[in-house]
């Protein structure tokens, strides 16, 4: 078997140097950043103290973009240039896009990778996907104090398990795009392992369920001191909490009798599907109440009884892929000492009853799902970057998850490299001319389970030329696949008498060529400055907002508790607020904003002090010990 050594770059950093690297969650509906600090790893936060980032991305007509909070707060509003869920969309066209018709988007249907037209032009989901992770390195370059012309060392990038070769390289361009070192992209199964085993000194065989907003995956794996073995994988790449949303979405229009939905309805439905399903992880019950921009108002109640009822279908569809990854492995439910949960939509009670009957043990839900895969992927991203303590030292055998073939005469798939061989892995075989004569053979490489070519996926195409004329069947071509520890796969086909030899990278054509990427990156760097103020302005001008609203209500409900001179006061810190957010400097709204909350501390003292006295009266100090 083949073994891959995780700590396998040449050179450790000096004794007492540390190299600053990060492990990245890139996830469907929110994404992290961990790194490792005196050996133990942690999720970084925002200024605010935030460890999630929503995956949304706005773009505004003056080509400025918003990612994040302040983006998703327009998700309704704006909800053609507000994207979501882009990792759904990543090596994907527009026919492998789940409920394309339940999303707002102007899609434009390109060859290879679908891509969406805003108001700053049409955009690859790999562009998309580069604005969330150059988010997450400008949060990880701020909290490890990395200054201006110093960079991090690195990045370990995870991706589902299932991704195949295209959203493989979809995801490694978006980090470079996004000007981060991509040192491994990681299965996201395999790095919930490493946090759990590591963390735990667990040892065993275990699965790992993983279910995102987008993806599924389901791996079994060996754990032992130092050794973490993925022995088979299944899954399913277009299944995830967003199908959930999907199907409450679709409960809310049969339940009301709503007609045909613009944009702003469909994302506002969406939005409130998704809030039920988070709620009904807790409560019994799930209020459901919008006015529709038609003026229609619809108020319902979704029970968690309901809920289950219309999504066993989507249950059921995570538990074939684990039966299936049992099989593979060769394993009972008995021989699994414990299930790993990952993933935020993991929380849904009809999904831990059914994990749990299924594998006859509770679920292991001792580390958030929602943190758990960044931080495996920062203690490889350690590893990797060579800050390994003394005797530190273990390996990690990960698996490919698609079997790897060629096409053969008649469309028929001759399978090369099977699925669940253990990565890095080189795997040959011999092939023949099918004519007298024969001097060229074309190679069509595809991916997939199926005997059929035209229920696989197209991977590249590569032609051999310079065979010596022969007998047909004279000839000996041999046809070598290699896969790289980050799944990704180069082929070469070469005749052994004459030496003639052709090779290919497989790099999926999906639309950005070397030269685009390139280009983005030189105009990313040329317009850095200006995006962090543009960011920062626009970030300080919604917390600034935020207070004016706030304080215009409280002020309504209790102005009279301030003597004429506070108020009067107090107004002249609001208008010098409202001066601020005016104008286009964001140090000064954010001095404005700061001195307009200090200003009204007094205030807010006061109401609080007068809600006590309000909730206390007509009751004595007997009644109230009572």
């Amino acid at each position: 078997m083949a073994l891959f050594q995780i700590s396998e770059p040449g050179e450790s950093p000096a004794p007492h140097e540390r190299r600053s690297a990060i492990g990245i969650d890139l996830g469907t509906t929110n994404s992290l950043v961990a790194t490792v600090r005196s050996g133990t790893a942690a999720v970084l936060a925002d200024e605010q103290g935030r460890s999630l980032l929503p995956s949304v991305v706005r773009y505004l007509p003056d080509g400025r973009t918003e990612v994040g909070f302040l983006a998703q707060a327009h998700q309704t509003a704006d909800p053609r240039n507000t994207i979501v869920s882009v990792k759904r969309f990543m090596g994907r066209g527009l026919k492998d896009v789940a409920h394309a018709e339940n999303t707002p988007y102007d899609f434009v249907d390109e060859p290879g990778m679908v891509r969406l037209r805003t108001v700053a032009g049409v955009k690859s989901p790999v562009e998309v996907s580069a604005e969330i992770l150059r988010v997450l390195r400008a949060r990880a370059e701020a909290s490890l104090g990395i200054a201006d012309g110093e960079s991090l060392y690195g990045a370990v990038i995870t991706v589902p398990a299932y991704f195949d070769d295209a959203q493989r390289q979809a995801t490694k361009d978006a980090g470079r795009l996004a000007g981060l070192n991509v040192m491994r992209l990681l299965n996201e199964p395999t790095a919930a392992a490493i946090a759990y085993g590591l963390d735990n000194g667990s040892e065993g065989i275990y699965a790992v369920y993983d279910l995102g907003g987008g993806t599924f995956d389901l791996s079994i794996l060996r754990l032992s001191k130092g050794l973490f073995e993925v022995i088979a994988t299944s899954g399913d790449a277009a299944l995830g909490g967003d199908d959930f949303d999907q199907r409450i979405l679709c409960w809310i229009i049969e339940e009301a009798g709503l007609g045909p939905l613009d944009p702003r309805d469909m994302r506002l439905l969406l939005v409130k599907a998704r809030e039920a399903k988070e709620y009904l992880t807790y409560h019994a019950e799930a209020p459901l109440a919008a006015r529709l921009s038609t003026g229609e108002w619809f108020e319902l109640t979704l029970t968690s009884e309901k809920f289950s009822e219309i999504t066993a279908h989507l249950v059921q569809k995570t538990l074939g892929p684990t039966r299936g990854a049992l099989r593979a492995a060769g394993l009972n439910v008995e021989d699994v000492k414990g299930v790993v949960m990952v993933g935020g939509a993991t929380r849904m009670p009809q999904i831990q009853r059914a994990v749990a009957d299924l594998f006859r043990r509770d679920p292991l839900n001792n580390l958030d799902p929602d943190k758990v895969v960044a931080l495996g992927a920062a203690m490889q991203a350690n590893v990797l970057a060579g800050n390994r303590a003394q005797g530190e030292d273990w390996l990690l055998l990960d698996v490919i998850p698609l079997s790897l073939g060629v096409e053969t005469m008649g469309g028929l798939v001759e399978r090369i490299v099977p699925r669940n061989s253990t990565i890095p892995v080189a795997r040959a075989q011999e092939f023949t001319t099918f004519k007298d004569g024969q001097t060229g053979m074309s190679f069509h490489v595809v991916q997939g389970e199926r005997e059929l070519v035209a229920d696989c996926r197209s991977l590249a195409r590569f032609e051999l030329t310079g065979i010596p004329p022969m007998a047909a069947g004279a000839a000996r071509v041999r046809v070598a696949y290699q896969v790289d520890a980050d799944g990704l796969l180069s082929v070469s086909a070469t005749e052994t008498s004459t030496g003639a030899r052709a090779s290919v990278a497989v790099k999926p054509s999906y639309g950005l060529t070397d030269g685009e990427i390139e280009r983005m990156l030189r105009d990313s760097f040329e317009h850095a400055r200006d995006d962090m103020h543009a960011r920062a302005l626009a970030e300080h001008r919604v917390e600034g907002e935020r207070l004016l609203v706030a304080l215009s209500a409280a002020l309504d409900a209790d102005g009279a508790l301030l003597e004429a001179p506070e108020r009067a006061a107090l107004d002249g810190q609001v208008a010098l607020l409202e001066t601020a957010l005016a104008g286009h400097d964001a140090r000064a709204i954010r001095q404005a904003t700061d001195a307009l909350n200090r200003a009204s501390e007094t205030f807010a003292g006061r109401r609080m002090d007068a809600g006590v006295r309000r909730a206390l009266a007509g009751h004595n100090i007997r009644s109230l010990e009572l």
